[in-house]
C-alpha cells in the first residue's frame, strides 16, 4: 500500500479506538447516573407518602389566619 494511505488508515484507526473508550466512559458514568435518578425518585416518593400522611392530620386552626404578633 502506499505510505499515505498507511498514515491515514492508523490514523482512522487510532480515532476510532480513542471514540470507542469514550463510548464506553459515557456509557459507565450515565449507568452510574441513572442508579442516582432511581434511589433519588424513590426517596422523593417516601417523602411524598411521609408529607401526605402528614398533612392528613393536619388542620388549620384560627390562629393560622392571625399575623404574626411583630405586626
Amino acid at each position: 500500500m502506499d505510505e499515505a494511505i498507511d498514515h491515514r488508515l492508523v490514523a482512522l484507526e487510532s480515532r476510532l479506538a480513542h471514540h470507542e473508550r469514550l463510548a464506553e466512559e459515557v456509557s459507565d458514568v450515565l449507568a452510574v447516573q441513572a442508579k442516582a435518578i432511581d434511589v433519588l425518585t424513590a426517596e422523593v416518593r417516601r417523602l411524598r407518602l411521609r408529607l401526605g400522611e402528614m398533612e392528613g392530620g393536619w388542620a388549620p386552626s384560627p390562629a393560622d389566619d392571625r399575623p404574626p404578633p411583630h405586626y
